[in-house]
C-alpha cells in the first residue's frame, strides 16, 4: 500500500466506529497487595488482537466487569477510558450479581450451550432458571451496546454467551449501524441442536445480525441447516445467505489465526539455557525427547484419552521408556461446575496411574504442570518440544495447534492433530489422530518420533507458511470487511493514530 493509499484508507477507517461486545474485558482493574489499583492488559489471543482495532476506530468495548477494583475506576455511566495513560476508547462495563453469574455463565452458557455445541448432549443440565437468567443478562448487554452505538457503528458480538443480545440490539440499533457475530465454538447439526429447549428463539436471536461467522464450513453449513427449520426464513446454502423479515443475513466461514509473528519472536528469544532452567524446574531431562499438550481442563479436550494413548505407546514400544517425556500443561476453568471438578480429578488419576506403572527414579513419564507459566515460558516450551499432541474430542478451531507451529523456529517438530478439531481442515501436514482410538494414536506418536528429519522440516515449513499467512490480523480483517467496516487493512497497520 503506497502512502497515498494508506492516507485514504485511514481516513475511511476513521469514519466507522467499532463496538465490541464480549464476555471478557480487555483491561481489568484489581487491588495490589499495598492497596493501590493495578490493571491487567491484554497480552495475547482475541482481546489482544481486537484491542488495537478498537483503539484505531476510537470505539467502545462492552464487557462483564469482574475485576475486584473495576467499579472503583468507572464513572456514573459504568464507563472507563482505556488504555490507561493513553485513552483511546471507552470500556463500558456490565455488572452481574452472583446469581446472574451462576445462571448465565456457569449455567446456561457452560452447562447447556457448551456441551450442546460439542455434541455432548448427555452432559447438558437443563434448569429453567438458567434460561431466564441468560435471557435477562443478554438483554443487559444488548442495552449497553445500544448505548454506545451510533449510525456509523459496527457492533461486533463475540461467541455463544450472546445468542439473544443481537435481537435486543436490533430493536434499537441506529439506522446505518450493523452487526456481526463470531461463534468461536462448533455449531452442531439440527438433530443435535433441537435437543435444547427454545432452539428457534436462539437461532432467531443470532439472525438479528447482519453477518454471522464460524471457523469452518462444516459449522456454517450446520447453522444454515438449523436456520432453514424456521418458518420465516429462506436459506440460500450456496451463497450462505438467510433471508428473514425482509433482511439478508450473511453466514460465512472465517478460520481464526494467531499472532504468529509475536509467538515466533518470543520463542526465538527463549534459548537453550532458558529451556534447561525450565526443564530442571519440573524435573524434565532436557536431553530427552519431549512431547507437549496444552489445554484448559475441560471434558472436550480429550486429556484422559491422550493419556490412555501414551500408556498404550509405552506398553507397546518399551524402547521409548526413559526416552520420551510428555509435558501436560493445564489451566483450570469453570471449576464451580461439578463436571469440571470431575475431569480435573480424572486427569490427575490417569497421570498418576501411568507414572506409577512406567516411572523410575530417574524418569517421570508424564510431567503435569498446572501452575502459571509466562507467555515467554509457554512459547519456549513449544519451541523445545519435539512433538505436540493436540487431541480434543471436539473443538471449534484449537489455537494451541497454531501456536505450537508458530513457535517451531527450527522447523523440526511434529504436530499430531485430532480429526475433530476445526484446525484439522486447514493443517494438512499435521499427522491426523482419532482420540477415541488409543492404539492408533499410540502408533501416530511412534511415527512422529521416528519421522525422518527432512520429512519433519517439509511438513513444519508448510504448516508455518499457512499459520503466518492466515494469522490473527488476517482473521480480524476478513470479519470486519464482511461486516462492512471500511478499510480493515488500515486498522491493522502499525500505530494507533486515526
Amino acid at each position: 500500500m503506497n502512502p497515498n493509499q494508506r492516507a485514504d484508507a485511514e481516513e475511511a477507517a476513521g469514519s466507522r466506529h467499532l463496538v465490541v461486545v464480549s464476555n471478557r474485558e480487555p483491561y481489568q482493574h484489581h487491588y495490589e497487595a499495598d492497596g493501590s489499583i493495578g490493571v491487567e492488559e491484554p497480552v495475547g489471543g482475541l482481546t489482544a488482537g481486537l484491542d488495537p482495532v478498537v483503539q484505531k476506530t476510537r470505539g467502545d468495548w462492552v464487557a462483564w466487569g469482574d475485576g475486584d477494583a473495576d467499579a472503583v475506576v468507572t464513572d456514573d455511566e459504568d464507563c472507563v477510558a482505556v488504555p490507561p495513560g493513553d485513552e483511546r476508547y471507552t470500556l463500558r462495563r456490565v455488572w452481574l450479581t452472583d446469581e446472574e453469574v451462576s445462571g448465565y455463565y456457569y449455567g446456561y452458557s457452560n452447562r447447556v450451550l457448551w456441551p450442546l455445541c460439542h455434541d455432548l448432549v448427555d452432559r447438558i443440565e437443563m434448569e429453567p432458571e438458567y434460561w431466564d437468567t441468560y435471557k435477562s443478562v443478554n438483554e443487559s448487554f444488548g442495552r449497553a451496546a445500544v448505548e454506545r452505538a451510533t449510525e456509523n457503528s459496527t457492533v461486533w458480538i463475540q461467541d455463544y454467551h450472546f445468542c439473544l443480545a443481537p435481537k435486543t440490539i436490533r430493536e434499537s440499533l441506529p439506522t446505518g449501524a450493523n452487526m456481526v457475530q463470531f461463534w468461536h465454538i462448533p455449531w452442531p447439526a439440527w438433530d443435535t441442536f433441537r435437543v435444547v429447549p427454545h432452539p428457534e428463539e436462539l437461532i432467531e436471536g443470532l439472525l438479528a445480525n447482519d453477518v454471522i461467522g464460524f471457523h469452518v464450513e462444516r459449522y456454517r453449513d450446520n447453522f444454515l441447516e438449523c436456520a432453514a427449520q424456521l418458518d420465516r426464513t429462506r436459506v440460500d446454502r450456496g451463497a450462505g445467505i438467510v433471508r428473514i423479515d425482509g433482511r439478508e443475513v450473511r453466514v460465512g466461514a472465517f478460520p481464526m489465526g494467531v499472532d504468529a509473528e509475536h509467538i515466533e519472536s518470543t520463542a526465538e528469544g527463549f534459548g537453550r539455557d532458558e529451556w534447561v532452567d525450565l526443564a530442571e524446574r519440573y524435573d524434565i531431562d532436557p536431553d530427552t525427547r519431549v512431547a507437549v499438550g496444552v489445554d484448559r481442563i475441560d471434558y472436550t479436550k480429550g486429556i484422559p484419552h491422550r493419556i490412555d494413548a501414551l500408556e498404550a505407546f509405552w506398553e507397546t514400544h518399551p524402547e521409548w521408556r526413559g526416552e520420551l517425556t510428555f509435558v501436560q500443561k493445564s489451566s483450570h476453568s469453570r471449576s464451580q461446575i461439578p463436571a469440571y471438578q470431575k475431569i480435573a480429578a480424572d486427569v490427575c488419576e490417569a497421570i498418576q496411574r501411568v507414572n506409577d506403572r512406567f516411572g523410575t527414579d530417574e524418569w517421570t513419564p508424564i510431567v503435569h504442570i498446572d501452575d502459571y507459566l509466562s507467555q515467554r515460558e509457554l512459547f519456549g516450551l513449544y519451541r523445545h518440544s519435539d512433538v505436540a499432541l493436540v487431541s480434543p474430542l471436539r473443538d471449534g478451531m484449537n489455537l494451541v495447534a497454531k501456536e505450537y507451529v508458530a513457535a517451531q523456529v527450527e522447523e523440526d517438530g511434529v504436530l499430531l492433530l485430532s480429526e475433530f478439531a476445526g484446525a484439522h481442515e486447514q493443517m494438512d501436514e499435521a499427522i491426523p489422530i482419532n482420540p477415541y482410538s488409543p492404539d492408533g494414536f499410540a502408533e501416530s506418536i511412534r511415527d512422529a518420533l521416528t519421522m525422518a528429519a527432512g520429512e519433519r522440516r517439509r511438513r513444519m515449513r508448510s504448516l508455518r507458511d499457512h499459520v503466518r499467512e492466515d494469522d490473527l490480523d488476517a482473521w480480524v480483517a476478513d470479519l470486519l470487511e464482511a461486516a462492512g467496516l471500511a478499510a480493515p487493512e488500515a486498522l491493522l497497520a502499525g500505530g494507533h493514530d486515526v
